[in-house]
């Protein structure tokens, strides 16, 4: 090749990175939300209540079962990943079990991984769930039936249960049970935080519009949310919490309607708790991101991924080999 070719080649080696590596840069910046202000009562009323919530009332009236078996460490827990997940998966959960949810540490800090799911509304179904329950203690599981009317139930009762039997947790990853999680790259990420506090970090949804379609399963009847825009929110796929945003959220819950999506539940709970959202574009959202093992060791979670592409960026991404510009 020439001279001017192999310019023109470094040139759009470099574009590429630029793109890559500098867009997450920019889209943080510019989508950034405000920080929200602490100067009004009820939000510093919610705040105040979290900040001194008495767990042994609350472990008396919980809304999960008791006898899912799951269990927390007695030591602290860096990052507790809960994947919310539908009864009839147990293939997925598996996969799961096999791959990224395998990891029980990333740099030295523990990392626990759990499964949330409602009953099942086969009985067949529930034996199932009861002796897969029995058999890796991973699963907590809902008094309610598994539904598409109850994700944002199964999200509440997620927090309720991280607040009461896991309040060690330093940071808490909601993910979807199609979501790769680079553990690794998150934990590394979060490490590097200088705020520990109100963290509540994924790509960031602004000016999301309610559905008002009452043929539509996200169906949001008006007198139940009445305003035209939800308040920023991550995307439900995979988020990030501290765990005093778990305890604010908890607290600001008792007085928001389960009838909106649970990702926009946790938005909602979040702004009347003076909880901003942190955006980054780490998070590939609702979308996902076409397989490549440098990428996938730099991002935080890919979703929609198939069973055979867990295994393929699991088995890559865990490999030490360090990638090259």
């Amino acid at each position: 090749l020439r001279t001017h070719q192999w310019c023109f080649i470094l040139f759009n080696l470099l574009l590429f990175h630029v793109l890559l590596f500098g867009a997450d840069l920019l889209e943080e910046y510019f989508l950034h939300s405000l920080p929200l202000s602490y100067t009004d009562a009820k939000t510093l009323e919610i705040r105040e209540r979290a900040r001194k919530l008495d767990m042994d009332p609350l472990k008396t009236n919980l809304s999960y079962s008791v006898s899912s078996g799951a269990t927390c460490s007695d030591q602290e827990v860096f990052l507790l990943i809960l994947v919310c997940s539908s009864p009839e998966n147990r293939t997925r959960r598996n996969v799961i079990r096999q791959t990224w949810g395998n990891v029980t540490d990333s740099r030295g800090y523990t990392v626990l991984t759990l499964f949330a799911v409602g009953k099942a509304a086969s009985e067949t179904t529930q034996l199932e769930i009861n002796e897969e329950a029995h058999k890796h203690r991973d699963i907590i599981e809902g008094s309610f039936i598994d539904s598409p009317e109850t994700q944002t139930q199964k999200m509440l009762m997620s927090v309720e249960w991280t607040v009461t039997s896991c309040p060690q947790a330093r940071f808490i990853l909601k993910a979807g049970e199609d979501v790769f999680v680079g553990v690794p790259s998150l934990v590394g990420y979060l490490l590097s935080l200088t705020q520990l506090e109100d963290i509540y970090l994924g790509r960031v949804i602004h000016q999301g519009a309610p559905d008002r379609d009452p043929e539509s399963p996200g169906f949001v009847p008006t007198h139940r949310y009445p305003e035209e825009l939800f308040p920023d929110f991550c995307d439900g796929s995979a988020f990030v919490m501290s765990r005093d945003v778990a305890r604010k959220v908890y607290v600001a819950a008792q007085e928001v309607p389960l009838s909106v999506p649970p990702d926009t539940f946790v938005g909602i709970c979040a702004k009347r708790a003076g909880v901003t959202p942190i955006h980054s574009s780490r998070f590939s959202g609702g979308k996902h991101i076409s397989y490549n093992r440098c990428c996938y060791k730099f991002i935080f979670t890919s979703s929609n991924m198939k069973e055979d592409e867990l295994f393929k960026g699991w088995k890559e991404t865990s490999r030490g080999e360090d990638c090259s510009l």
